[in-house]
């Protein structure tokens, strides 16, 4: 599911990029980030929920586990049209004010194009958040590919409407957002009914009972995520105000060419560690040590191989992904090919981090997973983004993602190594054969 989300993002910038035009495609990446701000409440909820009634399944209690999951639907989707009222009247300011912070490098048409894309995907980010909601409760019902087949057909709907309405109608960033929420309504509403309705699931949407810890509990367990989604968006949006002082707009549309094509590399770590997720939460709930201490070896194993694999494919085909978005600029061709390459190495590190922040949050420790996911973006990032430069000049920026993971990838095997006690687990021999009887 994860991964092919990133392919339909991916989809969006390659028309945005090749049909609207370089501002246009500057301005969607430029506002981007505040969308993605209000989504992370789905995220939040959705990791923090399936943690939440994946212990609750394993410890036997069915009912209070499926009264949780429709607590926290309900919640979840009221916050969201709230949001969403909230931050539509909120985008041209804050278009015009990233443009005010040096006006010599940006266009009004970069700033419409912000604006009008913002309000679009703002009006309709209720169903973004629902959409980010139901992933990891596919995991727990057990039906993980009911859940790819959804964003299956919501993903190539949203494909097929960008090269409608983009290629074909040249609606522009109009046509890409429309193309988006269509997708979107798919991912949402569908999940909703199949939970709602379908008399086989493991976990099912019905009456819920009113515990306001259970929200509660939800948000801190899930306040990771949130903090990852969200804060790593504030260091994008600092991150195009740095490009915007040293480059321009191609600086601004190198990074986010590098921010769809790292979204392919991060969403293997992310699905791994929303798929694992509901099986760390049930082992802990049922107090199954060895099992879980089998899940945590053979991850670790599988995290280092991933990433190697994934610094190599990013530093060898710099180039021909560039290109998928940027053949016709030579200039922002190179600049994206270079910093392709200075942060190839970061995929590596990252994937610690990723799992490590995932593998609290299903043990239902929210503040270590928040302080894993804290330090990797509003800390080290942000210090990093406006030091380096300093010594580095324009190269600082990019090497500020790659200290950054370096660093969280430390913390996060730390923590892991001086809790296992807490929680039972050990490194064991990742294939060494266990029964389960």
């Amino acid at each position: 599911m994860m991964l092919f989300t990133s392919i339909y993002w991916i989809v969006d910038g390659f028309f945005i990029s090749n049909f609207a035009g370089s501002n246009e495609f500057a301005g969607v990446n430029l506002i981007f980030p505040i969308i993605m701000i209000v989504a992370c409440v789905g995220f939040m909820f959705g990791a923090g929920g399936a943690a939440l009634v994946g212990k609750r399944l394993g410890e036997g209690d069915v009912d209070k586990a499926n009264k949780t999951f429709s607590l926290i639907t309900y919640t979840t989707f009221i916050i969201g049209i709230v949001l969403s009222i909230a931050f539509f009247f909120l985008v041209r300011p804050i278009a015009e004010g990233f443009a005010k912070i040096n006006s010599v490098h940006t266009t009004e048409r970069m700033i419409d194009a912000a604006t009008m894309y913002g309000r679009i995907m703002i009006g309709g980010v209720s169903l973004y958040i629902m959409q980010g909601y139901f992933h990891p409760f596919f995991s727990v019902n057990e039906k993980s590919f009911t859940g790819f087949l959804f964003t299956l057909v919501s993903g190539l709907t949203n494909m097929l409407l960008d090269y409608l309405l983009i290629g074909v109608g040249h609606f522009g960033v109009i046509g890409a957002a429309s193309a988006s929420l269509t997708g979107m309504f798919i991912s949402s509403v569908g999940p909703y009914l199949y939970f709602r309705f379908n008399k086989h699931n493991l976990i099912r949407l019905g009456m819920p009972f009113w515990r306001p810890k259970d929200i509660l509990k939800s948000m801190t367990n899930g306040s990771s995520e949130f903090i990852t989604n969200a804060s790593g968006n504030i260091v994008n949006i600092i991150f195009n105000i740095q490009l915007l002082k040293f480059i321009g707009e191609d600086g601004v549309s190198a990074y986010g060419i590098i921010a769809y094509v790292s979204f392919i590399f991060f969403s293997l770590f992310l699905g791994y560690t929303v798929g694992i997720a509901p099986l760390v939460a049930y082992n802990h709930g049922s107090g199954n040590r060895e099992e879980l201490s089998n899940i945590l070896s053979k991850s670790l194993l599988i995290i280092a191989g991933t990433g190697v694999t994934m610094s190599l494919l990013s530093y060898l085909f710099a180039r021909p992904l560039a290109m998928i978005f940027v053949s016709n600029y030579p200039d922002l061709l190179e600049l994206t090919v270079h910093a392709m390459r200075v942060i190839s190495i970061c995929y590596f590190f990252a994937g610690f981090a990723i799992f490590g922040s995932s593998f609290f949050t299903s043990l239902n420790n929210g503040l270590i997973s928040a302080i894993i996911s804290f330090c990797r973006t509003l800390i080290f990032q942000i210090i990093f983004v406006f030091t380096l430069p300093l010594i580095f000049g324009v190269d600082g920026i990019w090497l500020s993602l790659l200290f950054s993971d370096a660093l969280t990838m430390i913390i996060s095997l730390t923590f892991i190594f001086i809790k296992r006690n807490k929680y039972g687990y050990t490194f064991v021999n990742p294939w060494k054969k266990y029964s389960l009887s």
